[in-house]
């Protein structure tokens, strides 16, 4: 079984969901950054997804817009991205990591040497938002066929004649996009969120993770209750924003992942 796999599993034995965070590879520095990545894990995050710094983040709010301009700024790439990983590796070998972003930096270094890097660096899955069912055979086939899972991007506008198309190939989890919108918009209803569980898990038997729109430990909670995973990201990033320091950035992602945690672990209680 894959990292993610495994991970899964067991907290479906535990009856909880998953906590998924997300922060940028190099916001605001590679230092800070690492230190908060290898952080997350013991401050309660079950899965990190890790961004790939992009100058055109076409699916993201203006938080993770920001952290992507930090980042760039700060001399990240994908391959000081990838380094990222190794090092995390090197204290942990259990939690999963997925590297989330758009293809252009992935084509740029060439798909080949990304995927045997990614590999002999620990990832685990990716999510590259821009690559459609259309053009598995750009990533999602040569990325699977090594082991690593390919995790595809669901809407509430992906309707019944799509979602078998979008699925296929998909592993991993499912990553339920709740709101009609960019990252760090408007959470959805509870009524709407159970209700795009139900439907997904009658075309797939991945878990379901929902994401965007979700900021606090009680809306953590109530999403917990409903999906296998629930995945903050803006809220997590907007500490690194208004730090004055690296430990100040440091401090306020990993409280804020200490809350949330508490916050889905007693959920279903």
């Amino acid at each position: 079984m894959s990292r993610l796999q495994t991970r899964f599993a067991e907290l479906k034995q535990q009856n909880r969901a998953a906590l998924v965070t997300f922060t940028t590879a190099g916001d605001p520095d590679y230092a800070t950054s690492l230190a908060i990545l290898k952080g997350l894990p013991d401050a309660g995050a079950d899965v990190i997804e890790l961004g790939m710094p992009f100058t055109d983040p076409m699916a993201d709010g203006p938080a993770i817009q920001l952290a992507n301009i930090r980042a760039l700024a700060a001399k990240q790439d994908l391959a000081k991205t990838l380094q990222m990983v190794r090092e995390f590796r090197q204290d942990n070998q259990t939690t999963p990591i997925v590297l989330m972003g758009y293809f252009n930096p992935i084509h740029t270094m060439g798909v080949e040497r990304f995927i045997s890097e990614a590999v002999q660096a620990g990832v685990d899955g990716l999510i590259v938002v821009d690559l459609p069912p259309e053009h598995n055979e750009d990533l999602c086939d040569p990325a699977q066929a090594v082991g690593i899972d390919f995790i595809r991007l669901t809407t509430p506008t992906t309707d019944d004649a799509r979602l078998p198309v979008v699925l296929n190939n998909s592993s991993g989890f499912v990553y339920y996009v709740s709101v009609a919108g960019v990252t760090g918009a408007g959470s959805a209803t509870l009524e709407h969120v159970e209700e795009a569980v139900a439907r997904l898990k009658r075309h797939t038997d991945l878990p379901v993770s929902i994401g965007f729109g979700i900021r606090t430990p009680e809306q953590a909670a109530a999403i917990a209750r409903l999906a296998d995973g629930v995945v903050v990201g803006s809220a997590l990033i907007e500490h690194i924003a208004k730090a004055g320091s690296s430990e100040e950035a440091i401090n306020g992602v990993l409280e804020h992942c200490r809350q949330l945690a508490e916050g889905i672990r007693n959920a279903r209680d």
